[in-house]
Parts: structure tokens; C-alpha cells; sequence
């Protein structure tokens, strides 16, 4: 039903598309339609509440020391399941981008994600002063770094979104210092990998600078 959808969307246009147009490609009846979906624009959009699950989950496992992973891993999630649907995301996009109650619904369907990035590192940072306050700009920071990644990739502009997405949450989380009940400076050492396009030459002698300096390496 969604590629009967899509394939309408794209020759007739949105608006111009009816469930029964729908139901009729995809060889359905009316009611086996609205057992699935319960309205055109939902065969639009992916299954958040599945995302969402996967995502808490994901971050369940984590602890103290691995959050930081965890919630990058979590985005990564989200990504690959756009990448993985390929031209259907880019058809979404594009109807986004031309109709405006899409667009209102698409930028709606983003709170539920960001409630969850924040509820998880409030409860990461812990008491430390302005926790709250920082959970909420972190979590902005997470979700406006995926979606800054996903458009690149929507639009072509990059072949590579993993690995941008790995590069865009590390200047997020160069942003945050560490929360109470982590190791501050003199206190050990704590060491994030993600992925860049420079050689490992050239990276050792910035990561031991910010190793000894107790800040971020760039």
C-alpha cells in the first residue's frame, strides 16, 4: 500500500490522491486500508512509536560511563533506518518539502525523540547545577545534529551520512563538560572514538594534547 501510495503521489500529486486511489493500486479493499493505516498521511511516514522503542532501548543498556555511546548509537538508529529506505525517504522529503500540513506533521513527529534524549541525560548529568537546563540544550543539540546530517543526505550532498553523524555529535558533545560523577582532570582519563577522514598520524599528537589538557580534541 505505501509503494501504491508513493507511486500515486508522484503521478497525481497529494492532494489530488484519495485512499480509494490508494486502496484500488494497491488491489485492497477500503477497510483492509484503514486496518493498516489510518489516514493517507500516515502511509507517509515511518513508525516513530518503533523507532522510539528501539531508541529507550538502546539506551537502557547504557550506563554511566557509556552514555555517551549509547546515545550516539541511538541516533545512529534513527539514520540507517532512513538510509535503508532509500528513494522512499526521498520521495517523503519531497512531498515535505511541497506540502505544508506534511511539513507541520513531520517537524511535530520530532518532540516525541527529543523528550527522550532529554529525560536520558538529565538523568546522565544528575545534580549537577543547571542539569535540567543542559539536558534540554544537549538534546536540541543531538536531534538538530541528525537532522542536519539526514537532510545532507536527502538532498545528495553526502555519501557518507554515518560518518557524518559521528563527526557532527562529537562537536555536540565537545559543547557539554563532564557531568558530576564522571572523571574531571586529575582524576583519570576518558577517551570517545568516533570516525573522521583524517589520518591516524595526524590525530594522535591532537588527541595526547587534549589528553593532557583534560579538553576535547578536534
Amino acid at each position: 500500500m505505501a509503494d501504491a501510495a508513493f507511486a500515486l503521489f508522484d503521478e497525481r500529486g497529494y492532494e489530488q490522491t484519495t485512499v480509494e486511489d490508494i486502496a484500488e493500486r494497491a488491489e485492497v479493499s477500503r477497510t483492509t486500508f484503514f486496518r493498516t493505516y489510518r489516514s493517507k498521511e500516515d502511509v507517509i511516514f515511518p513508525v516513530h512509536d518503533r523507532l522510539l522503542a528501539a531508541i529507550r532501548q538502546r539506551l537502557d543498556t547504557s550506563s554511566t560511563t557509556t552514555a555517551i555511546v549509547a546515545v550516539t548509537e541511538a541516533v545512529r538508529l534513527v539514520l540507517l533506518h532512513y538510509v535503508e529506505e532509500g528513494d522512499r525517504a526521498r520521495k517523503r522529503y519531497a512531498l515535505t518539502s511541497r506540502v505544508a500540513a506534511l511539513r507541520d506533521r513531520e517537524i511535530a513527529s520530532v518532540a516525541p525523540y527529543q523528550r527522550l534524549f532529554r529525560e536520558f541525560i538529565a538523568d546522565w548529568m544528575g545534580s549537577v547545577p543547571d542539569a535540567a537546563l543542559r539536558a534540554e540544550l544537549m538534546a536540541s543539540s543531538v536531534v538538530a545534529a541528525h537532522n542536519h546530517v539526514l537532510r545532507r543526505w536527502l538532498r545528495g550532498d553526502t555519501s557518507s551520512p554515518i560518518e557524518e553523524v559521528d563527526a557532527a555529535l562529537a562537536q555536540v558533545v565537545a559543547l557539554f563538560s563532564t557531568p558530576a560523577g564522571e572523571p574531571h582532570r586529575g582524576e583519570g582519563t576518558t577517551v570517545v572514538v568516533f570516525r573522521t577522514g583524517e589520518s591516524l598520524d595526524s590525530v594522535l599528537p591532537a588527541l595526547r594534547r587534549a589528553v593532557e589538557a583534560g579538553g576535547t580534541a578536534s
